[in-house]
């Protein structure tokens, strides 16, 4: 057998390979938690903010509609006068826990804007607004933008009889407002001067936007 032959022969089916080496595994870097720490830039106080609300208890409340009627900004000085969406919330009658004054206050759902805030006076008559028996119409001095300001109101209820359950208690307010103005001796004697002089006071009620 040639030299050749002998080279080009084949190694056996059965020889076994060398194994690989197997390189060895890396182990990988632990993760580490950090522990710094940092220090706002600005450190801000907790203030406390006041609605305005804090003498005051709730003597009743119920979610409703309220409109106004008056001039849109389109009509201002035209004299034309529509109802006007104020917006939606809670209508609560508050009672001051020292004069004992009673005010109607109601605030936009959300924003919680002021959109009435006017003292009960015991000469407002609630009137059903025309072909609704959920709705009460009235006027009053009103104080949600700062002044007082003589305002027609509008107030729809979710069904008639949560309509009457207001005037019930918007009514039982007012007579207590009267008497509580007044004098128990002699109701209404004053000629309303003393409702007019509750509503002066609403300036001293700051309320404020939450």
């Amino acid at each position: 057998m040639s030299e050749e032959e002998k080279t080009a022969t084949p190694a056996p089916a059965d020889a076994e390979e060398a194994p690989a080496k197997e390189e060895p595994k890396k182990e990988e870097p632990k993760e580490e938690e950090s522990t710094a720490q940092f220090e706002p830039v600005v450190k801000l106080e907790e203030v406390e903010v006041k609605s305005g609300e804090e003498d005051e208890e709730t003597v009743y409340g119920v979610r409703s509609k309220l409109f106004l009627f008056g001039e849109t900004l389109l009509d201002v000085g035209s004299g034309n006068k529509t109802w006007k969406e104020r917006g939606i919330g809670e209508a609560r009658i508050l009672r001051h826990k020292e004069h004992q004054r009673l005010r109607l206050l109601m605030r936009q759902e959300k924003t919680m804007k002021v959109i009435a805030n006017h003292a009960l006076d015991p000469r407002i008559k609630l009137e059903p607004n025309v072909g609704s028996d959920r709705s009460w119409v009235w006027s009053a001095f009103d104080f949600a933008e700062g002044e007082l300001k003589e305002t027609v109101f509008a107030l729809r209820f979710a069904d008639s009889d949560i309509a009457q359950e207001f005037k019930k208690n918007f009514e039982e307010c007012q007579a207590e407002m009267e008497k509580l103005l007044a004098g128990e001796d002699k109701p209404g004697a004053d000629g309303g001067a003393g409702a007019d002089e509750a509503a002066e006071a609403l300036k001293e009620l700051s309320t404020k936007e939450e």
